[in-house]
């Protein structure tokens, strides 16, 4: 005969939006990135960059650091999510959210993979979604009663 235990409730400590935002950022930067990396396994595309062209680029110094700077950008709202100011954190968080939306769209132009691609852009755009709703919807506190009223 098996004893049995007490069902007891796990401790369910509520997140900080900070951290919600940090970890969104997180998973979007990984998706943005292994979107790219697995490209490299759709036919063509290796010999498309041995040729010196990615999708309709010339690869030159400047397309590689606009590359760079794509991907930095939610490196960095990773950790500026989290070290801002409250009011700057939301702020940086709605408009950086707001502008990788069309920038995530026009990953999927001229997309021959239109499901790999799809997908992709589908999970990307709801973690933008959700960052979105994060900052949005930042708790706020209630004004201080002062002495003065």
């Amino acid at each position: 005969m098996s004893t049995r235990q007490p069902t007891t409730t796990l401790d369910d400590q509520p997140i900080p939006v900070r951290l919600k935002l940090a970890a969104a950022w997180t998973s979007f930067m990984f998706l943005y990135a292994y979107v790219d990396i697995l490209n490299f396994f759709t036919p063509g595309v290796v010999e498309d960059i041995l040729d010196g062209r990615v999708f309709e680029f010339d690869l030159s110094q400047t397309f590689s650091t606009a590359a760079l700077a794509l991907v930095a950008v939610p490196a960095f709202m990773v950790v500026l999510s989290v070290t801002l100011p409250a009011r700057a954190s939301r702020t940086t968080n709605l408009v950086v959210a707001s502008l990788y939306v069309p920038v995530t769209v026009f990953n999927l132009a001229g997309a021959d993979w239109l499901w790999f691609y799809g997908l992709g852009v589908a999970l990307e755009l709801v973690l933008l979604g959700l960052i979105l709703r994060r900052a949005w919807t930042w708790p706020r506190t209630a004004p201080s009663e002062g002495f003065g009223r």
